[in-house]
C-alpha cells in the first residue's frame, strides 16, 4: 500500500489554503445578513420534515394546519423554504396571514424558495452550518415532521445544544407516532437503557399525532417564559 508524502501534503494545503481563508468573509457575510433580518422578525416556531412530502397526503395537511393555528397565537413560522413540509409551513402562516419565514440552501436539485415564504423575510444560504444556527437561535420552537436525514440531523444538533446547555430549552415537538415511535423506543429503551443518555434528556422532546397538542405544548412553554434570540455568549 502506498503512503502519500509530505511533499503531496504541503502542496494540497497550500494550493487550499487562499481560498479557504476567503471563504471566512463570505460565511461572515451570511451570518452578518442572517442575524440582522431575522432579528427584526421576533419570534417564530420551526416547522421542518421532508422535501418529498406531497400536498394532499397527511403530514403535509396536518402541517398546514399546524402552521396556520400557530401564527394566531403570534409567532412567526421558519422553514427551510422548499417543498414538501416546508412549503406546507409556510402555506399555513401565509394562510394564517402570520410572518411566512424561508431559510433557502443552494442545492443543485431543488428551484428556490417555495411560493408561500414572504419575499421580505426570504433569505438564502450557501453554508448548511450557518442556515442551521439561524434555526436554533430565532426558532422558539421546533415541531418536527417526518424526515430524511436532514430533519433528523437538525433535530439531534437541537437536543444536543439544550443538552450541552448551549441553547436554552425551547420545546420540540415530533409529530407522527407512527413515523417517530420506533426512534423514541430506541432512546427510551436503549440509550437510555445504556446509560448513554439520562431520563432527563428523554424529557426534552414531546410526541404527538394532533396538531392542536403540538402548538399548545408550544404555546404552554411559553406562557411561563418570554421567547427570544438563543445562545449563550
Amino acid at each position: 500500500m502506498s503512503e502519500i508524502t509530505d511533499t503531496q501534503i504541503s502542496g494540497t494545503y497550500k494550493e487550499g489554503n487562499g481560498s479557504d481563508i476567503w471563504s471566512v468573509f463570505k460565511i461572515m457575510g451570511e451570518f452578518v445578513e442572517g442575524f440582522d433580518k431575522l432579528y427584526k422578525i421576533g419570534p417564530c416556531i420551526s416547522i421542518f420534515g421532508s422535501a418529498r412530502t406531497k400536498p394532499g397526503e397527511k403530514y403535509y395537511e396536518d402541517a398546514v394546519k399546524t402552521a396556520e393555528l400557530i401564527t394566531k397565537h403570534g409567532f412567526g413560522v421558519i422553514t427551510g423554504g422548499g417543498p414538501g413540509i416546508m412549503e406546507a409551513g409556510n402555506k399555513g402562516a401565509a394562510e394564517g396571514r402570520g410572518k411566512s419565514v424561508g431559510l433557502g440552501i443552494d442545492l443543485p436539485f431543488e428551484q428556490g424558495t417555495n411560493q408561500y415564504v414572504a419575499r421580505e423575510y426570504e433569505i438564502n444560504f450557501h453554508y448548511f452550518f450557518v442556515r442551521k444556527v439561524m434555526f436554533v437561535k430565532y426558532a422558539q420552537g421546533f415541531i418536527v415532521f417526518p424526515g430524511g436525514f436532514g430533519t433528523l440531523d437538525e433535530l439531534f444538533e437541537s437536543l444536543t445544544l439544550i443538552q450541552t446547555h448551549k441553547i436554552t430549552q425551547i420545546p420540540i415537538v415530533l409529530y407522527g407516532t407512527d413515523y417517530w415511535g420506533g426512534l423514541v423506543e430506541w432512546i427510551e429503551g436503549t440509550m437510555k437503557g445504556r446509560g448513554t443518555v439520562s431520563e432527563k434528556d428523554t424529557k426534552l422532546f414531546h410526541l404527538t399525532d394532533d396538531y392542536e397538542e403540538a402548538v399548545k405544548i408550544v404555546c404552554d412553554f411559553y406562557k411561563k417564559k418570554q421567547p427570544m434570540p438563543n445562545f449563550y455568549f
